[in-house]
């Protein structure tokens, strides 16, 4: 917890005769620890159910201008302290994504930081860290770098941060990258669908790794390798691509796998901090897990996407449910939630990865020409709490999925992601209990298509704070919030 010089502290006589007419109450050393300043603003939200590091507590959330000072006893917040009682609702840190879309700039017709921004908070996200590819330029040069800020400068309405990106020819600015600010990198090992950013080879990748290596920043991975792909699809030639079992059949658990005992060989070579994005296969959990225990640097992610569809429940045409790797089959799920409640797979990010709708082939419903992304920001939280809860999981899970370990990815895990003394006043008000349907009304992204619409799920983000200050308020955005890089 941040200490102030001794000088700052206020006595508690001097501050309990100076600013209250109540009764003079009992507080503890350690409260008067906690106010140091009467200059800044003091906030106390109180809930019965606060979601901390240690446990989920009934109390209030202490904050000091843009900053967490304590979580206390509901009879220890001090007299001058502006009072905000969420009852039953439950205060969660801001919630942290790292791997969006935003796609700015060059393709803010598909979404950008303006509406994207909307979204995430909508969803309880304080902090998104946006990928380097499908904006224009690729974030692959310091150059691009500096243009993607001025951008998100100029309409973000959460925190972000930004990806570089490892593509087949710019070895030679990855640590210039790393030099200006970037959290880490990522990359595909296959074609990823789109002009500006292109995959690498192994040899490619080799090369990278020293670079990156040297920066001790993590490489996040698209872990697919274009082989299995390439021999599964010279066999669908003549298949219905308007059936969900042709795309999956396309997009093989071996495309995953090869890819993924590939990286974890280099990443025992290299000695460079791993991440597997959006893993779909339950067959690659052994590898992993071994690597695991065996000490590499590796962390895994994986989507809503995966957790709450299955490939027997997509109806063929369905292609607003495409997406890469592809959604597999009920058992697949079951087990990447187990694969999470042992910790082999590390959290839960959107990959939010919006398109205008003419781009998913909606009328001719053909899996093989359509888009493949999900974009989910708005409502990533109820999707994943509503599955998660059945399987026995608390919020306690959820804030370590959705908020602490992705900052810790993000290199921004000593000031977000948690509620705890010293961080952000970056957090949320959940409704944990009350179901509604989801309508096109509440996506708040640019193009109001979803493979959710119409689901009934439980769970509703009621507030969003950023640093303190409410962004989002029962499908409001009531101030523009002084949102900044987290670097």
């Amino acid at each position: 917890m941040h200490k102030n010089k001794k000088s700052g502290h206020i006595p508690l006589f001097l501050f309990c005769a100076g600013l209250s007419t109540r009764p003079l109450r009992r507080y503890s050393c350690a409260m008067v620890e906690i106010l140091p300043s009467l200059r800044m603003s003091l906030q106390a939200f109180c809930s019965q159910r606060i979601v901390t590091p240690q446990g989920i507590r009934a109390g209030a959330l202490l904050v000091e201008g843009e900053t967490i000072r304590a979580v206390v006893a509901r009879a220890e917040v001090p007299p001058a302290a502006a009072l905000t009682d969420f009852g039953e609702s439950a205060i969660l840190p801001g919630l942290v994504d790292s791997h969006v879309h935003i796609n700015e700039p060059g393709r803010t017709d598909w979404e950008g930081f303006a509406t994207g921004t909307r979204a995430a908070a909508a969803g309880g996200y304080t902090l998104i860290v946006d990928m380097p590819l499908n904006c224009l330029p690729p974030t692959t040069t310091v150059e691009a770098l500096e243009a993607k800020r001025a951008c998100a400068q100029k309409s973000s309405l959460v925190d972000w941060a930004f990806w570089g990106g490892v593509a087949s020819d710019n070895q030679q600015h990855i640590e210039s990258l790393a030099a200006a600010g970037v959290p880490g990198f990522k990359c595909f090992l296959v074609d990823p669908g789109i002009d500006g950013f292109t995959m690498v080879s192994e040899q490619q990748l080799r090369d990278a790794l020293p670079h990156v290596a040297r920066t001790g920043l993590p490489l996040l991975v698209h872990a697919e390798l274009p082989g299995p792909i390439e021999v599964a699809r010279r066999g669908l030639a003549h298949a219905d691509w308007r059936r969900y079992d042709t795309y999956l059949k396309s997009r093989p658990d071996e495309a995953e796998l090869a890819a993924i005992d590939l990286l974890l060989s280099l990443c025992r070579k290299f000695h460079v901090r791993l991440h597997i994005v959006h893993l779909s296969t339950h067959k690659a959990l052994g590898a992993l897990r071994r690597a695991k225990s065996d000490g590499l640097p590796v962390t895994v992610e994986t989507c809503p996407h995966y957790l709450y569809f299955s490939a027997e429940q997509i109806a063929d045409g369905a292609t607003l449910c495409k997406c890469a790797p592809p959604i597999r089959s009920k058992a697949n799920r079951e087990q990447l939630w187990q694969a999470l409640r042992e910790g082999v797979i590390d959290f839960v990010v959107t990959d939010h990865s919006p398109c205008p709708p003419q781009m998913k082939r909606l009328e001719e419903g053909n899996f093989g020409t359509a888009w493949g992304g999900i974009a989910s920001l708005s409502v990533a939280l109820p999707v994943v709490w509503t599955e998660a809860r059945r399987r026995g999981f608390t919020l306690c899970d959820i804030a370590k999925w959705m908020a602490e370990k992705p900052a810790l990815l993000a290199g921004c895990g000593d000031r977000k992601g948690k509620i705890a003394a010293g961080f952000g006043a970056d957090f949320m008000v959940f409704d944990s209990e009350t179901e509604f349907v989801l309508t096109a009304d509440r996506l708040h992204h640019r193009h109001p298509i979803s493979p959710y619409l119409g689901h009934r799920f439980t769970g509703v983000v009621q507030q969003t704070y950023l640093r303190g200050s409410c962004i989002f308020k029962n499908g409001e955005f009531p101030t523009k919030p002084a949102a900044s890089e987290c670097r």
